[in-house]
């Protein structure tokens, strides 16, 4: 499903890590001259469908509106140029363009190409006072995109042996009620519970006051970021969980952002999300554990955005006592075709952005060698095991988590129960309307009013 809907319902903001901003005029809706002494030039690049995703025999088509405030007339070039999201060539065209002086003008682009993808498109002009460039992402048939899956053959038996290893570990539960935090409606908890490797990792619980039994909205946390006490809504239970190395779990690993996907990236065994997947799956165990505090241990629905969006799918492919999943730009997502896209830009985000200067300092580390690892923590490996109901929203002009990786993600989903939301004019994160229509999906869910 691709609709967005207005609703004049609640919503939970969920914050995502941005280590880098990316390039304005793509996230901007008007492109204009910086020099704005003579005048200014305003250009709206809108496609025929509304959020940028085209399917079957529509007509792909932009209409740019372009509104001058120059005192004089603007003559030069317009030029629009194609290219798949690897930056290989499509198509491109220019002609001749001119505007009046204090004018508005309009142009329609019409776009024919027949490959199921992402693709981006660049409008630029070339004028008398003004050089600019406005640029887009557009999907054709993205649920058709297909993409291999490198599981490792003892991926199920590695990933068996690491639960059994967290499950080994007594949690030593601690509940601490921060009545400095709570409220009149609102009891807030510090969480507090071993995990693997016996490391001490903390969350928080807010439970509403009024004494029902409430689903769960569990939280996981984006890259390196830290999640505090959720009290904007009063239909669930709300628990965060920090893993380790985010937020008040960082007393034993505290890791910079630069280095943190990183750790021990050599050898699986030792890898940092080997113990940030077993801490999601703790926090279950939590949840499951303490039931007498109101909680409705059959409606826990995991979210997370990024970084979270990747650990919101481990948790709900390794645990099915998640009954509902909804993430945002998933993080990490089919890491090999991430590697070819991210070879195409300019300028490195994350993640490669830590993954390419790590190689660089070490000459005899390969990219097969960092793949042979990455592969047993590729969220893409773990979709097939993902059975509950899922909504994903992206960004079509995200980098770090281009497009084409989070749809290949969920094409591989083990659910036909699945739906997802584009916002074209997004980088790395969703918008109001996004979250308004989650707050509803997940409502239909769970039958809540």
């Amino acid at each position: 499903m691709m609709l967005m809907k207005k609703f004049n319902i609640s919503f939970t903001p969920i914050i995502f890590f941005a280590a880098t901003l990316l390039l304005l005029s793509s996230t901007n809706v008007f492109a204009q001259d910086k020099d704005d002494s003579d005048g200014e030039m305003f250009i709206e690049a809108k496609p025929r469908n509304k959020n940028g995703i085209f399917k079957g025999n529509d007509e792909i088509s932009y209409k740019l509106n372009i509104k001058s405030t120059y005192k004089d007339k603007q003559e030069g070039k317009f030029k629009y140029v194609i290219t798949t999201d690897e930056g290989k060539p499509v198509f491109k065209d220019s002609s001749d363009f001119s505007i009046g002086a204090g004018s508005s003008k309009s142009l329609n682009v019409k776009v024919n190409t027949k490959n199921a993808g992402f693709y981006h498109i660049d409008f630029m002009f070339n004028l008398s006072a003004y050089d600019d460039t406005v640029r887009k992402v557009f999907g054709l048939n993205p649920e058709s995109i297909t993409s291999q899956l490198h599981k490792p053959a003892d991926f199920d038996s590695f990933w068996l042996q690491t639960r059994q290893q967290l499950a080994d570990v007594k949690p030593q539960y601690k509940v601490l009620e921060r009545k400095d935090l709570s409220t009149k409606y609102k009891k807030v908890y510090l969480v507090e519970m071993k995990s693997y490797d016996n490391l001490l990792i903390r969350g928080w619980l807010v439970i509403p006051t009024d004494g029902r039994k409430f689903p769960v909205h569990y939280r996981v946390p984006g890259y390196v970021v830290e999640l505090k006490p959720n009290m904007d809504n009063d239909d669930y239970i709300a628990f965060d969980i920090n893993v380790r190395g985010n937020g008040n779990s960082k007393d034993v690993v505290h890791i910079n952002t630069d280095n943190y996907n990183v750790t021990n990236i050599e050898d699986k065994n030792k890898y940092i999300y080997r113990g940030v997947y077993m801490d999601c799956l703790r926090g279950l165990d939590f949840l499951y554990s303490h039931s007498n505090l109101g909680i409705d241990t059959s409606k826990i629905y995991v979210e997370g955005g990024s970084q979270g969006g990747a650990l919101a799918v481990v948790t709900a492919a390794l645990d099915k006592r998640v009954k509902v999943l909804t993430m945002q730009v998933p993080l990490f997502a089919d890491i090999r075709d991430n590697y070819n896209i991210s070879a195409s830009y300019k300028e490195q985000v994350v993640p490669f952005k830590m993954f390419r200067r790590y190689k660089a300092s070490r000459a005899e580390f390969t990219w097969d060698k960092f793949f042979e690892n990455f592969d047993y923590y590729d969220p893409q490996n773990f979709a097939p095991m993902v059975k509950c109901p899922v909504l994903m929203g992206i960004g079509l002009l995200d980098q770090f988590c281009p497009p084409r990786c989070s749809m290949s993600l969920y094409n591989h989903l083990g659910t036909t129960n699945k739906e997802w939301v584009s916002v074209p004019n997004s980088t790395h994160e969703v918008d109001l309307n996004y979250f308004m229509f989650q707050n509803l999906w997940i409502r239909e869910k769970f039958r809540i009013p």
